[in-house]
């Protein structure tokens, strides 16, 4: 992300429904590229305590079948990949790096009694509709894609940037004599991704497994069992069940937990019962080295000594 894009070397690398798309907007690409790199490192934040540890996105654009079969977790990446993208987009914007596009529009609603809107705020229409075209474009890529699959990918895209664009909040700074805040100039301002992420999280959690089928005049997702609750646009979908991840099987994307580090005095997915699917788990003791005995010296430094203790590590069989 730190070099310039050139058509030629770059965006022929990109599948062939975002090649149009780099080549006609090159200065974007920069914060294409971050925006898949906070993805990759987000996903495996939020998945580091399941059986599922998002480490195969590490293999992209080589995604095994947990990730191109329409599963939930793909269901998850799709949509923190469409909202990483457009809150990218959105504030280049808003920080001058993208010469076609500045910061957002004002607010049409009137600021609140003592404020003024100002600043510069992050420009999310110009994130949502360049985003969407990018992202859109990859869902609908694959040779052996079928429908219904470009079908959920493009919902579950737009999953995460509605859920971007309600996170949309005013930001304020104050203004005055001695920090009196008699003044404060507002904006409208993006949240960290991390706060996508844990959204996005809670939705994989209760995603609904759907079927592509004709619904009138047209096709529509709609829910795989009869008596589960209607689609609605912020649910993320998924069209078949995992696997549960317990053993390494690659016609199944399934990389297994043998040894996975496991949390034995843990309730949650972490624990050694849970990740090592029954297996159990061995121990290992380690030496590790660490700061104690610290002590502050006048003036100004605080002086410690090296101590050793043993740690206790456990990793599923």
């Amino acid at each position: 992300s730190g070099v310039a894009w050139n058509e030629s070397q770059h965006c022929r690398l990109l599948v062939p429904e975002q090649v149009q798309l780099c080549r006609r907007n090159l200065e974007v690409m920069p914060s294409v590229v971050r925006a898949a790199r906070r993805t990759l490192a987000l996903c495996q934040q939020s998945f580091a305590d399941m059986r599922w540890n998002c480490s195969s996105i590490q293999r992209a654009p080589s995604f095994g079948p947990d990730l191109l079969t329409g599963t939930r977790e793909a269901a998850f990446v799709h949509a923190l990949a469409a909202a990483a993208v457009a809150q990218g987009i959105a504030r280049s914007c808003a920080s001058g790096e993208l010469p076609l596009c500045s910061c957002g529009p004002g607010p049409a609603e009137p600021p609140e009694t003592g404020s003024r809107w100002g600043g510069c705020g992050d420009n999310l229409s110009h994130g949502l509709q360049l985003g969407a075209a990018f992202t859109d474009g990859s869902a609908r890529a694959g040779p052996g894609a079928t429908p219904g699959l470009r079908a959920v990918n493009r919902h579950n895209g737009a999953v995460g940037r509605a859920v971007l664009r309600d996170s949309l909040d005013t930001r304020c700074k104050c203004h005055g004599v001695s920090g009196s805040c008699s003044v404060r100039t507002c904006w409208k301002g993006l949240p960290d991704l991390g706060e996508i992420a844990s959204d996005l999280k809670s939705r994989y959690l209760a995603a609904l497994r759907v079927t592509h089928r004709l619904v009138g005049p047209r096709k529509q997702l709609i829910p795989k069992e009869g008596d589960a609750r209607p689609v609605t646009e912020m649910d993320l979908v998924y069209l078949i069940n995992s696997p549960d991840y317990c053993t390494s099987n690659p016609q199944l994307g399934s990389l297994g937990t043998q040894d996975r580090p496991c949390n034995r005095s843990s309730v949650g997915s972490d624990s050694c019962d849970l990740l090592c699917c029954g297996r159990g788990y061995n121990t290992y003791t380690e030496e590790v080295q660490e700061r104690c005995h610290c002590r502050y010296r006048w003036c100004c430094s605080v002086v410690c000594r090296r101590c050793w203790r043993s740690l206790d590590r456990h990793v599923c069989k």
